[in-house]
């Protein structure tokens, strides 16, 4: 049954969007895309090819497009990476599905047979779980980081990546990557990213004469003002006479006094005459004289840390945080092997490192130049997504385009002969689309992706192990002592996802627009 004017029109829109959208990212598919430029309205450039940063970042004016970026960014929020692949995915799907509309066929028996062909995708990917070990983690991440930054680094980050999310780790337990904090330093080179096991601030002591360098030290993570607060409301004091006003400062200054040598009695009970360091990192202030008495007492003492740093030091030193100086007592400090400052041009921080099994730790992103810090970072967050997936799965899946190839090579050869009737045909639309992926990473590559993808699909009606497309040499990769592996619950999602926003463009029969009318007032 031929479609109505405005639905014809609706349906031509919204696929020209979606291909247009598919034309842009389709290039940066792979360890051999190509990155895009961002450039502001100010004029700051972003160097990426990271699917999820461009879709957030680029003014998509067109209302469909607009739409397909923020399913898919959507997607990014949940699982952390599969955008650019969702793109593709979803401008084939609507592409196919348009070519069998276009003969007569409805948008909704269509959607039937992409609903039937992903339930049956599905259950492919079951075939193709492989339980995670040490080295499939590593595998994983690292095939996520070589899709971003270049092999050297990439492989020089997969290990921190991997250690990092590790260390934060506690089996069957959900994943909190915030307990990774990420710090840049603009100085040296990329591969020069270090991955520090505790924490570091960034800033430093604020009296001259206070010790650089701290071994074997306790930590004391404080929130406690140690100087003069003014008043929560505006309030004024009328003396008598001069001594009133002297008795009242002394008060003042001995309610401050009290507390301070509340910590430097703790830091006598503790040390002892040993050589052993003693650190106070406050969340609020201290005054200039309190200072004064923790240099005499050889106590380094940080003001004003940031509330997340006053979260993550228990975690990575062990120890409480304490809010009162009135019940100060040995449990309450942690420890850490070395604290120490490094300046580094107007900046000052300071690294606490050394600690016992930290629950929290520190990537220290170094590079030449703001570009580089930038791109690094994307890569991390992205690595650590896939590191935090596989633990979570407990597995991992084939990459290389291999899952892509099985269900297509599938759906066409042995599933759509369970589908009856015009379903068929978008049974068929989701087949043909799936294989957009490996012939997307084969282009990039610089390969005939008809040649390969056809070569593939031979293949794997000829064994029972899964075909990838060695992107270096251009050959099949049919053994799998490959490093290229995915994460299995970014496949799920980008089936589900991919079918879900396709099925609702093509349900759509008119675009209308909406908001106040020049008739009403």
């Amino acid at each position: 049954m031929a479609l109505s004017g405005k639905a014809e029109t609706a349906l031509s829109i919204n696929v020209s969007a979606a291909r247009a959208l598919q034309e842009l990212l389709k290039t940066n598919l792979g360890p051999k895309g190509t990155m895009k430029m961002l450039v502001s309205g100010a004029g700051d450039i972003k160097l990426t090819k990271d699917g999820g940063v461009l879709l957030r970042e680029m003014h998509l004016q067109h209302p469909t497009a607009a739409f397909i970026a923020q399913a898919v960014a959507a997607m990014d929020d949940t699982v952390g990476d599969g955008t650019t692949s969702a793109v593709l995915i979803i401008g084939e799907l609507l592409k196919q599905a348009h070519r069998y509309i276009s003969e007569g066929i409805h948008p909704r028996v269509i959607v039937q047979g992409l609903e039937l062909a992903k339930e049956e995708a599905i259950s492919c990917l079951e075939e193709l779980w492989e339980d995670e070990d040490n080295s499939i983690r590593e595998k994983v991440v690292r095939t996520s980081l070589r899709t971003k930054v270049h092999p050297e680094l990439a492989d020089r980050l997969t290990e921190l990546v991997v250690d990092a999310v590790t260390s934060i780790y506690h089996y069957r337990q959900p994943i909190d990557l915030n307990l990774v904090e990420i710090m840049e330093m603009q100085q040296q080179t990329d591969c020069d990213t270090i991955l520090v096991k505790g924490l570091v601030l960034d800033h430093g002591a604020r009296h001259p004469e206070m010790k650089k360098r701290l071994e074997d030290a306790y930590i004391l993570t404080l929130n406690v003002s140690l100087e003069h607060e003014k008043t929560e409301v505006n309030s004024g004091f009328f003396y008598k006479n001069v001594e009133e006003r002297e008795k009242f400062v002394k008060a003042e200054r001995q309610f401050i006094e009290e507390r301070v040598k509340a910590i430097i009695a703790l830091k006598r009970k503790v040390c002892g005459d040993s050589d052993k360091g003693f650190a106070v990192i406050n969340q609020k202030g201290i005054d200039p004289m309190s200072l004064e008495m923790f240099v005499k007492e050889g106590i380094v003492a940080l003001r004003r840390a940031k509330r997340r740093n006053m979260e993550r030091l228990p975690l990575a030193c062990g120890g409480l945080a304490v809010n009162s100086v009135e019940d100060l007592t040995e449990e309450c400090l942690g420890h850490a092997g070395l604290v120490y400052e490094e300046t580094l041009g107007d900046s000052k921080y300071t690294f606490i490192e050394k600690c016992d099994n930290p629950q929290s730790v520190t990537l220290l992103i170094k590079g030449p130049n703001k570009h580089t810090i930038t791109l690094i970072k994307q890569s991390i967050r992205d690595g650590m997504w896939a590191m935090k997936n596989t633990l979570e799965d407990g597995a991992a899946m084939p990459g290389a385009g291999a899952v892509e190839i099985r269900i297509g090579s599938e759906l066409l050869n042995n599933r759509i002969a369970k589908v009856k009737g015009c379903a068929r045909f978008g049974f068929q639309a989701f087949a043909d689309a799936i294989l957009i992926i490996p012939r997307t990473l084969a282009q990039n590559a610089g390969y005939d992706p008809q040649e390969i993808v056809s070569k593939a699909l031979s293949r794997e009606q000829q064994t029972t192990l899964p075909v990838g497309i060695d992107l270096s040499s251009g050959e099949l990769i049919v053994d799998w002592e490959t490093p290229v592996w995915d994460n299995a619950c970014v496949k799920h999602q980008l089936i589900h996802t991919c079918t879900a926003v396709a099925s609702n463009l093509l349900l759509v029969d008119e675009i209308v627009g909406t908001g106040m009318t020049s008739g009403k007032k």
